[in-house]
Parts: structure tokens; C-alpha cells; sequence
């Protein structure tokens, strides 16, 4: 939660009714100043925005620059250092390798499909099982297990996203010449 420096109550509603994102300002001292409730916050107080769904925007104070992707990078760089990270040395290459690609953009797109795709399936998931007594740990222990129906549903996730990929490859090899060659990408570039 948002801890207010003033004693003000955090909100994700705009005290005086204005529609948008709340707006949190960064300074040169790198310190973040949360315009709604007229404090400094810290990257784990803007996680816990991201966590609980606000919409927010980070702004340059001197600027006006949007900073906000930074910041969400900075919170992903905290949490891949600070713990069991997410992306294996592997996936981050493969992703550096895109960046400047041709491919680039649809790379983008697909993560972002496969990710949403993923986030429907496991919000189903946790629908289908409201009123059930599970904590947190009891989830990672009962997902951990790979029970038939877990695995029913990820094969189902895993098939979508393999058409997905397919689907995407289609369209680039009819658009042929359009693109370069492109390393690493299965059925692109090289000599067959």
C-alpha cells in the first residue's frame, strides 16, 4: 500500500474527481513524489500500485518525460536480482537478440498475446475455485503437483500459443522478401 508522508489516506481515486492516471513525479535525487497524496513513495510502494491494478504514470518532474516504463523495469531488475528470478539467462538473450530486429515488433505483440492469454487462463483458474481454503503456499504446492487437470490446462494455454507462433510464421513467409533474414527464427532465413 501507498504510505502517505502526511497522514493522508491513499486512494485510487483522484481526490478531486479529474479522469486519468495518478501521476507520480520523479526528481533528479531519483526520489518518486506521489501527486495524490502529496508524498514520497518508494519502487515498492509503486509495485504495490501495480500489484493492486491502479493506473499511474511516472513524469519527469523537471521534463514532464514519461519515465513510467523505466520504473517498471527498475521494479522487474529489483525482483529478477532479489529472489528466484523469472527469466533464465536463455529467454533474456533471446530477447536482447530481437531488439533492433525486424522482428521486433510482432516479438512484442506475441509476448503480449501469450501473456494475456496466460493471465485469462490462470484468472478462470482461481474463479473456478472460489470457496476453496487455499493460501498462497497451499497454490504453489497444488500447481507444483502437475495434477492432470493443471496439466489439461496448460497443454490447452500451450497448444494456443504454439498456433499462435505458427499462424505468425504463415503470414511472414507469404510476405517473403519483405523481411530479412532472420536468425533463430524457425522456417526464416537461411538456405534450405
Amino acid at each position: 500500500m501507498v504510505t502517505a508522508r502526511r497522514g493522508k489516506a491513499s486512494s485510487t481515486q483522484d481526490p478531486a474527481g479529474k479522469a486519468g492516471p495518478r501521476v507520480l513525479k520523479k526528481y533528479p535525487n531519483r526520489r518518486l513524489y506521489d501527486t495524490q497524496t502529496s508524498s514520497y513513495i518508494t519502487l515498492a510502494d509503486v509495485k504495490a500500485m501495480v500489484l493492486q491494478g491502479q493506473s499511474f504514470e511516472v513524469r519527469d518532474a523537471k521534463t514532464g518525460d514519461d519515465l513510467t516504463r523505466s520504473i517498471l523495469l527498475q521494479i522487474i531488475l529489483e525482483e529478477e536480482t532479489g529472489g528466484v528470478p523469472m527469466f533464465t539467462t536463455q529467454i533474456l538473450e533471446q530477447i536482447i537478440r530481437f531488439y533492433g530486429h525486424a522482428m521486433q515488433g510482432v516479438m512484442g505483440a506475441y509476448l503480449e498475446k501469450n501473456l494475456q492469454t496466460f493471465t485469462d487462463l490462470q484468472h478462470s483458474f482461481v474463479e473456478q475455485s472460489k470457496g476453496l481454503p487455499f493460501s498462497p503456499e497451499l497454490w504453489t504446492q497444488f500447481l507444483s503437483g502437475q495434477t492432470p487437470a493443471m496439466q489439461g490446462l496448460m497443454g490447452s494455454y500451450m497448444e494456443q500459443s504454439k498456433n499462435l507462433l505458427t499462424q505468425m510464421q504463415e503470414q511472414m513467409q507469404q510476405a517473403g522478401s519483405m523481411f530479412p533474414v532472420m536468425p533463430g527464427m524457425p522456417g526464416f532465413g537461411g538456405k534450405k
